[in-house]
């Protein structure tokens, strides 16, 4: 792949990539096609899909005025084959097993806990879907902060990449009366969030 089309020729087509397509991957998809308005076309996938997407996914879509209009979980068959922009893996058994997609596409992994694993109180797993959200929203507020116009291949795939470690802290002391910079303005610079 060369550096993708501008997104007034086409949509950029993403895929996200998880285990079961029931949490993670469903909440990516839905967050960038909002998010997105028509500049890209998400999609999501799993490696060995859940028989339904997790209800708790949904409710937390929707406490966000993002209503889920998803697709039960699914599998790659077919997927593989398509022409891919971007694809995103969320988990880590995705990372490991993922296919080599035609048309040589951006490849990143956004690593996060499963929100579906976490166990205890009702409140604890919903926190934990919350969170995943969360977490989600502000990579993809990255992403979409990035001028993919302007960038080669290969320094859009870095920029991509080094947004699976938003949330961690960065170890840079701030003086005294000075402002950090946003994640969004040190992604734009190529340096890590």
């Amino acid at each position: 792949m060369t550096t993708p089309a501008p997104a007034a020729q086409r949509p950029l087509r993403v895929l996200f990539l998880c285990t079961g397509n029931s949490a993670r991957s469903q909440i990516a998809e839905t967050i960038l096609n909002h998010k997105g308005r028509g500049r890209f076309l998400a999609e999501s996938a799993g490696l060995h899909p859940a028989p339904r997407v997790n209800p708790l996914a949904i409710k937390a879509l929707e406490s966000h005025g993002l209503p889920w209009t998803g697709h039960a979980p699914r599998s790659l068959d077919g997927l593989e084959r398509e022409a891919w922009d971007f694809v995103i893996t969320v988990c880590d058994r995705a990372r490991e097993s993922c296919p080599i997609f035609p048309g040589q596409p951006v490849l990143a992994h956004w690593g996060m806990p499963d929100p579906a694993a976490v166990e205890g109180t009702e409140e604890a797993r919903w926190r934990a879907f919350v969170d995943a959200l969360l977490l989600i929203s502000r990579r993809l507020d990255l992403f979409l902060s990035l001028p993919f116009e302007k960038l080669e291949r290969l320094a859009l795939e870095q920029r991509v990449r080094r947004i699976g470690q938003a949330g961690t802290e960065d170890p840079t002391p701030v003086p005294q009366g000075a402002r950090a910079p946003s994640d969004a303005e040190r992604v734009a610079r190529g340096e890590a969030p």
